[in-house]
């Protein structure tokens, strides 16, 4: 197994556009590090680049301590699995995941063991081996292209967006699968994702990119409650985080956030109250534009039965209403906002009714409003 080490690598395509901007990201032997962000942030680009399909423009990748910018990708000892399977359609699963050994001049004996040991950990029948890819279901052909790569036995596993093309049920099977394949291989693996969820489900580390520059590397909940800017704790979580522009007051003895409002309309602005070990950090910022940032299953109607500990009320307008089994999306207004509660199924809503949403001042977040960083 390997460490993967990239030293202030750019990639810049002709005409000037950074896909991937002076990174530095280490991954350590037998990790699971998910790179996630929005299609075009440059997560690919940098996958292909470990994989040596792309090349650097600048900056250094290192595979096991080894230098590979130069180094063809079919001697880094790396397998990648790719989005659309790229799998032999003439030829049957067993050829297709035998197909790398046998160019590689291993033994008949070692390539059958190894295809069978691969198909065994996979799930792949015996029958299966027999069959050509497009006998195969989605998923099916999934697992072939896996065990392609583990019969490899490489230092490293590159995922690209491998559970794309499944459907949503096999792909909660499918990650759950890639999952325990790692804590079976106990190998290092990169895989890229712009799906949320699987990197918070899959991930030992995440690496959350935009524009080509990584935001944000940490542990899934760390992630999650300590995001370090907006675009992070907007695009971890389902549904995002909500936001409310506005700014920060001092009465009398305490802090205070005042809605901002639209245009000329001051009417109607909500006032959060400031608990007092956000004080300190907020201090600097009295006066200034701030974002205050609210999760939305940090909500819940006031009169609901489920009604927990909350120390601030936001009066609201129910305007979408979407039950989820469990749970139910509660999209509302503000005079000034739009925001979305998570709540449990027993609250009762209609659209159009007015609510009082509340929520607990010390789960919340605040953002500068013009950084967009944390800032408590």
């Amino acid at each position: 197994m390997a460490k993967v080490f990239l030293e202030n690598v750019c990639k810049v395509y002709p005409g000037g556009v950074r896909a991937v901007d002076r990174t530095n990201l280490e991954i350590q032997d037998r990790e699971f590090v998910v790179l996630v962000g929005p299609s075009g942030c440059g997560k690919s680009t940098m996958l292909r680049m470990i994989a040596g399909l792309e090349e650097v423009t600048s900056g250094n990748i290192y595979i096991d301590n080894r230098r590979v910018n130069d180094v063809p990708p079919k001697d880094r000892d790396i397998a990648m699995v790719f989005q659309n399977y790229a799998l032999y359609p003439h030829m049957t699963v067993y050829k297709n995941m035998a197909f790398g050994l046998m160019l590689r001049k291993y033994p008949k004996k070692e390539i059958d063991q190894r295809v069978r040991e691969a198909a065994q950990i996979l799930g792949i029948t015996d029958e299966q081996l027999q069959r050509k890819p497009k006998a195969l279901s989605g998923g099916q052909r999934q697992r072939v292209a896996v065990g392609r790569a583990i019969v490899r036995k490489p230092k490293a596993f590159l995922f690209d967006e491998p559970l794309s093309n499944l459907d949503a049920k096999m792909r909660v099977q499918m990650r759950a699968e890639i999952s325990k394949l790692h804590s079976r291989l106990n190998s290092t693996m990169v895989y890229v994702t712009h799906d949320q969820v699987e990197a918070m489900t899959m991930g030992d580390r995440i690496v959350v990119m935009k524009d080509g520059v990584i935001q944000q590397v940490d542990e899934p909940i760390t992630l999650y409650d300590n995001p370090k800017n907006m675009f992070v704790a907007g695009f971890i979580g389902s549904p995002p985080m909500n936001f409310f522009k506005g700014r920060l007051e001092q009465r009398q003895a305490a802090l205070w956030f005042i809605e901002q409002a639209d245009g000329s309309n001051n009417h109607d602005r909500f006032a959060v109250r400031i608990p007092e070990d956000k004080t300190k950090r907020l201090g600097g910022h009295i006066g200034r534009a701030i974002v205050l940032g609210v999760r939305a299953e940090d909500f819940d109607d006031k009169h609901s039965p489920s009604f927990g500990q909350a120390d601030q009320i936001i009066p609201a307008k129910v305007e979408v209403v979407e039950p989820m089994g469990a749970e139910v999306y509660l999209h509302l207004t503000t005079v000034h906002h739009n925001f979305v509660a998570r709540v449990n199924s027993h609250v009762t809503a209609e659209i159009g009714q007015r609510l009082e949403m509340a929520f607990d001042t010390s789960k919340c977040h605040f953002f500068d409003a013009l950084t967009e960083q944390a800032v408590a």
